[in-house]
């Protein structure tokens, strides 16, 4: 009697799942990204501050032993020499601080360059006030306010600094320079604004120059970081379209699984071998579509009683070539496994499908031979698969891994590499592709053993 056509034997109960490869979540990863990339920003800009008051601490040094010593210039040095000492333990404590912790926060860089005002101030309160030519030093700190803070941080940045500078005016004593500003650039008060002038410009070339290298370096993480959370996307959105082509293509596969059996047993054909052997590849070539539909299934964990299962590294790799190399027109594929100590592993229908796109991918560009090395490398497994094709095109290999990139000049085109290189980046691997000098291609997969690896209890305890 034959069995119901329009049942599909891929629904039903599911099975207890085996172990799984880790799925991937783009939003989550994305926003996770976002705000590591933030904070190395913020503990490069800070690291930026740190140096730049060591700079500070330096310069403070020589103004000073140059004013009193060469110049004769009159200083309260016990106290500057305070002030000084203050400024180089904050900085030690600077130092410790964002050794230990790597967030830091727009109040922290403001409250950093509210400390280097201060001491600024005291040091200018000490030796002339608003007549000192160092004063335009605040406009440093104004324009790495500007630079590294938030709006309202920088506008507290202006009110300080215009505040301590009306104190400096009120308050301060002048220092006691000759006045001498008829000499020109021979002036001392003239010199002294030069001198401050050529620090400003050249310490905001610098630590600006180095913190937009930050901000370059941050943007283009974040784009990077984008653009994978859109390929991530683009997977999920794929696989979701495939799981539910799977089902769909579950019912007419079972519906021609059954007119073939009955085919088989009717007279018409028993009696012809010819038919028969034709009815029997039909067969095989179904099966060959039946599992591929399970294995996209169980991949999306809705197979029908199956689940990932338990198996050896080499034994794994083993069936892997043999599933592939039925009903592909290779003519020569050579094996190298160098595998010496086999391992538990977990036999995955996602890892094996990345590993036959590659070969697929390799067998197009070259027919005739193909070569597959399989190996463990400091606790990684190597699978490095060459061809004797045209090779990669530079745009290509320049690209590598982006969705629709191929030269193959068809729909689809370049989803392959892409998806075998997102599925090992999910792994924590890497996928690398290269042209070999005596022509063909090279492309060699990397994928942490641990990840597939399953731990027995001697290695749990």
């Amino acid at each position: 009697m034959r069995a119901n056509k329009n049942s599909n034997p891929y629904d039903g109960g599911r099975a207890r799942p085996g172990p799984r490869l880790p799925v991937v979540e783009p939003l989550a990863s994305a926003n996770a990204s976002a705000s590591n990339i933030s904070h190395a920003a913020g503990h490069k800009n800070m690291q930026q501050l740190i140096q730049l008051r060591w700079i500070a601490v330096i310069g403070q040094i020589t103004t000073i032993a140059t004013a009193s010593i060469l110049l004769g210039v009159q200083l309260p040095m016990p106290a500057m020499l305070n002030v000084l000492a203050c400024l180089i333990a904050f900085n030690v404590a600077s130092i410790l601080r964002w050794q230990e912790n790597q967030v830091v926060s727009n109040s922290e860089l403001l409250l950093a360059l509210t400390v280097d005002i201060a001491s600024l101030t005291a040091q200018l309160y000490l030796s002339g006030g608003a007549t000192n030519p160092f004063v335009f030093l605040y406009l440093l700190h104004v324009i790495l306010g500007a630079v590294l803070l938030e709006t309202w941080s920088t506008w507290t940045i202006v009110l300080v600094t215009c505040a301590c500078i009306a104190g400096l005016a009120l308050f301060s004593e002048p220092l006691q320079l000759p006045q001498d500003h008829a000499l020109g650039i021979f002036s001392l008060y003239v010199q002294g604004v030069l001198l401050c002038f050529i620090l400003d410009a050249a310490l905001l070339v610098i630590f600006i120059n180095r913190i937009m290298q930050n901000m370059r370096s941050s943007a283009a993480a974040l784009s990077d970081m984008r653009q994978r959370a859109a390929e991530e996307e683009h997977i999920v959105r794929m696989g979701l379209l495939a799981s539910g082509a799977a089902h769909e293509l579950g019912t007419p596969l079972a519906t021609l699984a059954v007119i073939l059996g009955d085919w088989k047993r009717m007279p018409e054909f028993k009696g012809n071998p010819v038919l028969l052997e034709e009815i029997a590849e039909m067969q095989t070539q179904l099966q060959r579509c039946k599992s591929i539909v399970s294995g996209i299934l169980m991949s999306a964990g809705e197979a029908r009683g199956e689940s990932s299962t338990a198996t050896t590294l080499n034994t794994f790799l083993d069936e892997v070539v043999a599933e592939w190399r039925v009903g592909r027109p290779v003519l020569a594929f050579e094996l190298e496994n160098r595998i010496a100590i086999d391992v538990p592993v977990v036999s995955d229908s996602t890892l094996k499908q990345m590993i036959c796109n590659v070969l697929d991918n390799a067998l197009e560009a070259s027919p005739e031979w193909l070569r597959m090395e399989a190996s463990i490398e400091g606790g990684m497994l190597v699978l490095q698969v060459t061809d004797n094709g045209p090779g990669f095109a530079p745009a290509i290999l320049a690209q590598l891994g982006k969705p629709y990139n191929s030269s193959k000049g068809r729909p689809g085109g370049g989803l392959g590499l892409f998806l075998v290189l997102n599925v090992a980046r999910t792994l924590g691997g890497e996928v690398t592709a290269t042209n070999r000098e005596q022509g063909g291609a090279r492309v060699r997969l990397t994928l942490p053993l641990s990840a597939i690896e399953i731990k027995t209890e001697q290695q749990t305890t």
